[in-house]
Parts: structure tokens; sequence; C-alpha cells
């Protein structure tokens, strides 16, 4: 008994044994290298910016980069466009912790360029300018239709912008320890300079430059991960279902429906859909927000006008599908090479969403976090989502101050009689106030789940901007009426049914699951507390009910966290690796308890959500499958109720020159 309680009091005194807060992805011996790396790209991109900075001298430039991009160069371009935190280091993440499900974020979001490719990418090209309002305003009302697309563009924008900027002041606080808030604004103001620098120029050769690093990282990786198994796909998955961390985290997620089934049915069962997206229909809603998201995105829908022709469009498309595809295949071994490598545990221990799940792994495959290549690789995949971050955020900016300056400055109040000094002046004051707002939302939103923000962004894209480009391309009789009123009702809908769903904040469950937490974790006092020979006996007498068989680290990943201490504390051959899962298995419950108690203070005034609902009307957490449809209908109906005579007048050359791509350098509505 004195072996144990000495063992338990060691692993007390451990100095990795520390608060969430105080526990980070790199240890402070090797900060000075993720300085240095962060440092090394961000010095790469601001030479871009400054070598594109020469080439910016007029609108066309600012905004289109003087339609001088080649299909391959925008392709990549698009996929660095495309590819941003939620898909790298959110999708990993979510593989790592509930296998499949996470998968079925790249199958939505790839097949959204399907959308892209079939229907939008080349008539936009050959019938818009600058901006969605362009696209629109070809044979509606020019001023209603531009001042509805800028409002539904600067929203998608804001969205999006939001959940990029927390993610951007959560990565580098998390591996460099810097304030959220300096986080955030080094964020801001690096996306600054690159749109008001560099314009277009800058933003489509930095997200070139990040889609080159990232693909390159990624396939160092999996490479990495695969080759033990002799590049075999079976081999691979195989190691998946038997590892132990794996059937443990799917224990933990089906809790008692875990208890008849086997360590073989449980690591399948990680292989198979339902761990995280539980609800059937909430997966179709999901997936048509994706698929159709993607093709009314602003910032994507810019970059079509940066090439020459509709030709290097259609090859733009068709590059930044097999970039895409390629890279979210890639996902796939990264999460699971995550999960059988770092563990669930680990991942969910340092971030709840498992964000960190990529660069982990690379941590790990380059020799550990006491390795200075390991810390290495796990600054440069940090690094490159650092930047994969600010280049999207730029990409935004730049929609969003296109819409204000060009749409509603240049087209709206000034009725398109602006000079190009007079344009470029708008489109950089405009930039700058969209970066500052960008900057102040990021910093408000601290410690704010906005994961749902980047679903919301889709929804209303989908909602709003497909119904409107499409009907307007391809149905003679939309008009105005139609697009605005579908427009506003479909990105109305969307965000109605947002803010009644689960996704927000409900008070009475938020103090409920805290009592839950803090009376489970009442019978969970500190170590120090439990280092006693009573309460040790009593463990071990909990310890052999719940694992007859002498119990290792591996065996009781899913049991409480009374069963694993004691378990590292009996098992003689313990790993500083094994102590080191124990530790953050409590850190991660400190942080539980901790999460508890600032919600419990925070909501027990509170009774309502931010509506005034005590809990929601509308159960699904994505609105695609209501208001997508509804978006669609509200275009058909107002137009059929409704003429217009610009419209019908318009059509036929409409039809001619999106098939066609005639006159495209006179288009100057």
């Amino acid at each position: 008994m004195k072996k144990i309680v000495s063992i338990l009091m060691a692993l007390q005194s451990a100095p990795v044994l520390a608060t969430p807060e105080k526990y980070a992805a790199v240890s402070p011996d090797y900060r000075w290298l993720t300085f240095l790396v962060f440092s090394s790209i961000i010095a790469a991109t601001m030479y871009i910016t400054y070598w594109a900075s020469k080439r910016v001298k007029s609108t066309a430039d600012f905004y289109a980069a003087g339609n001088s991009i080649s299909g391959l160069q925008n392709g990549w371009a698009i996929a660095g466009d495309y590819l941003s935190a939620a898909s790298f280091l959110g999708i990993a993440g979510l593989i790592s912790l509930y296998g499949y499900d996470g998968f079925m974020y790249s199958v939505g979001f790839l097949m959204g360029y399907i959308a892209v490719l079939l229907v939008i990418a080349e008539p936009c090209r050959n019938i818009g300018k600058y901006t969605l309002g362009d696209i629109l305003a070809f044979r509606n009302d020019p001023k209603k239709a531009r001042m509805v697309a800028a409002l539904s563009t600067i929203t998608v924008s804001i969205f999006y912008l939001t959940a990029q900027m927390v993610g951007g002041g959560v990565l580098v606080k998390t591996l460099i320890g810097i304030d959220y808030e300096v986080s955030v604004i080094a964020v801001g103001t690096l996306m600054l300079a690159y749109v008001v620098f560099g314009g277009m120029v800058a933003t489509t050769y930095v997200q070139i430059v990040k889609a080159v690093l990232l693909v390159i990282a990624s396939l160092v990786l999996v490479t990495l991960v695969w080759m033990p198994y002799g590049f075999s796909l079976p081999a691979f998955l195989q190691a998946v279902v038997d590892d132990p961390k794996v059937q443990a985290q799917v224990a933990k997620l089906l809790s008692t429906a875990a208890s008849s089934m086997s360590a073989q049915e449980l690591g399948q069962r990680f292989l198979e859909p339902g761990l995280f997206l539980k609800d059937p229909i909430d997966q179709i809603s999901l997936g048509m927000a994706l698929v159709f998201g993607t093709a009314g995105l602003p910032h994507i829908l810019m970059r079509f006008f940066t090439v020459p022709n509709a030709q290097e469009a259609r090859k733009s498309v068709v590059w930044a599908m097999a970039i895409i595809g390629g890279f979210y295949v890639l996902t796939l071994f990264l999460g699971f090479g995550a999960a059988i490598h770092v563990g669930p545990e680990t991942i969910g221990g340092i971030d709840k969403g498992g964000n960190m799940a990529a660069p982990l792994l690379a941590q790990y495959l380059g020799g550990g976090e006491n390795s200075l290549l390991g810390n290495f690789m796990l600054a440069f995949v940090a690094a490159v989502a650092f930047a994969t971050i600010v280049a999207v955020v730029a990409g935004l900016v730049l929609a969003s101050a296109s819409a204000i300056a060009h749409d509603l400055y240049v087209n709206v109040i000034k009725d398109g009689n602006a000079s190009q000094a007079q344009q470029m002046k708008a489109a950089k004051i405009a930039s700058i106030c969209v970066g500052i707002i960008a900057i102040l939302i990021g910093i408000l939103a601290k410690g704010q789940n906005v994961a749902h923000l980047v679903g919301m962004a889709f929804a209303v894209a989908a909602s709003s901007n497909l119904p409107a480009i499409f009907l307007t391309l391809y149905w003679k009789k939309c008009n105005t009426t139609g697009v605005v009123m579908g427009m506003l009702i479909g990105a109305g809908s969307a965000i109605l049914l947002v803010l009644i769903s689960p996704n927000m904040t409900y008070p009475q469950k938020m103090v409920a699951d805290a009592k839950i937490v803090l009376e489970g974790a009442a019978g969970q006092p500190a170590i120090a507390a439990k280092a006693s020979e009573g309460l040790l006996c009593e463990f071990f007498t909990f310890c052999q009910k719940a694992e007859p068989a002498k119990p290792t680290i591996e065996a009781l990943d899913s049991l409480p966290l009374q069963v694993v201490l004691i378990g590292s504390a009996i098992d003689h051959d313990t790993t500083l690796e094994e102590s080191k899962k124990t530790q953050i298995k409590i850190a991660a419950l400190e942080k539980q308890i901790d999460k508890a108690k600032e919600d419990l203070a925070k909501f027990s005034n509170q009774s309502t959500s931010m509506v005034g609902l005590e809990k929601p009307l509308f159960r699904l957490k994505n609105p695609g499958i209501i208001s997508i449809p509804l978006g669609f209908l509200m275009v058909i109906l107002f137009s059929l109720l409704t003429r217009d005579k610009r419209a019908e007048d318009l059509w036929e050359e409409l039809y001619v020159r999106q098939n066609t791509g005639l006159h495209v350098a006179d288009v100057s509505h």
C-alpha cells in the first residue's frame, strides 16, 4: 500500500499535472521555435503583399487582380480560400473524436463544387464584373439588386469572419500563450495589410502559397501515418478498429449502449455514422447547406472574376475540385491517425472541439513533445493553419468591402459616376472599416461557442444567394421583386431558425448540466485528499469490480477518473506516457468543473435565451432543409405575382452572354 501511496504522490507532484489553462501543446522550451516558424511564414506573406502592392493600380486590380490569374493559379487560390481553419483543423478534429461522421463534412464541402462547376462558374464569369451584385443587377433593377446583394454578402461574411477570427485567436493562444485579444488583433492586422495594400492580387497569391504549404504538410503527415501499414487501406482501418483508445472513446460516446458490445464492435462503430450526427434529418439539412451554400459564398464567387475568360473559370473549378477533393481524402488519415497515435482523450483534453488534432499528430510523428523535430512539425502545421485563417479572413473582408464600395457607394450612391481614384479610396476605406469590425467582433466573441456560425453562413448563402443567382441565370420569368423577396425571406428564415434551434444557449439547460457535472465531481476531490490508505482501498475495490482483470491505462480509458488513478498506481509497469494520459484526464476534469462553476454563476439568474425561449422551438441544428426550398419558392412566387419589363427585355442578352461570353469586356453596369 505504501508503494501505491508513493506512486500517487509522485503523480501529484509531477510537473505536467496542470490545469488546462497552463497545459499547452508547446512546452516553454520550444516556444522560440514556434515564434520562428510563425514569423517566417508571416514574413513570406508580407513580402508577397509588398510585391503585389506595386501591381495594384486600378479597381480592376484591387477587386479582380486585373483578370490576370490563370485557371491553375485560380484553382489553387480557390482551394486556399475554401480550405479554411474549419476544413483543416475542424474536420481532422471531428474525425479524431467521432470517426466517420467527421468525414461527412468533407464530402459535403467537396460536393458543393459540382454545383459550382455545372451551373455557376462560367455564367458568373461571363456576366459579372466584381461582385454578386453585378450578377444580379444585369437584368434586375440595378439599385435594388445591389442593395440586397450587398446586405446578404455582408451578413454571410460576418458570420464566417467571426468563426475564423475566434479560431485564429484560440490557435495562437493555445500554441504560444499570447493573450486571446492580442492574437485576434494580430490576425486582423495581417489581414488588413493583405487587403488594403495588395487587394485581390496579394490575397490570391497568399492563398496559393498557403494552399500549397497545407497540401505538402498534409501529404507528409499522411505518408508517415500510413507507411507503417504498407500503404494498405484495410490494414490501416483495422488498426483503427483494434486501437484501445478508439474503443474507449466509442464506449464513452455510446455510454450505456456500449455495455453489450465487444472491443472489436466498439472499434468498428468508429468507422460507422451516428456518433456525432445522430439525427438523419439534421444530417440531410446540413448536407444541403454545405452543398448548395458553396455556390453562394460571396468570396468564392469573386474568384471567378479574376480569370481572363470563361474557359479559365471552368479550368479553375476543375483544378479546385481536384485539390480540395484530394485534401479532404487526406483528412481521413489525419483524423484517424491522430485518434490512434495521440488519442481522443488527449486531443479533447487540450481542445474540446478537437481542433488541435492535426498539430498534435505532427508533434507525435516528429518525435513527441520533448523533441526538436516534433515541435518544429507542430509549429509548421499550426503556422500553416494560422496563414489559412488570415487568408480566408482577407478574402471575406475583400468580399464585404467590394459590396460596400463597389455596389453601394459607386453604383447606388454615386449612380456609377465615380472616378478610379474615388473607387480605390472607397474600397480601401471600406476594407479598413470591415477589418476593424471583424477584430472587435472577434474580441467580443471570446469564450463563445461560434462553431454554428460557419453553418449559419452556409445556410444563408444557400437560402438567399443561390436561389437568386440560379433563377436569374436560368429562368426567364425571374425578376427584381422575386430576387429581392427571395433573398430577404431566405436569409431571414435561415437566421430565425438558427435563433430558435438547439445551437443557441438556453440558461436553464446550462444550469442543469452544470449541476450534473459538479454533483459528479463531488465524489472526485483533489488527488492529495485521496492519498490515504482507506480511500485507496475503497478505490481498489471499485477498480476490481469494474475490471476483474489487472487494469492498465489502455483498458481503463473509458472508466471513471478514480479507476484510472488506481489503475495507474497498481500497474508497476506504468510509463511516463501513461502517467501523462492520467494527468490530461485530470486536467480535463478540472476544466469541466471550472466551466460548470462559471456557467452556474453566469446563468443562475437567467431563464431564457437571447430571443426569450426556455427551450428550442426548432429541433434541427441546421435550417437548410427548410430555408433553402423556401428561398427558391419565394423567388418563384413573387416573380410570378409581379412583372418586370427590364428583366424580360434583357433575358435574351443574358442568355447569349452567359453561354458565349460575348462582350464580357464591355460589362460596365
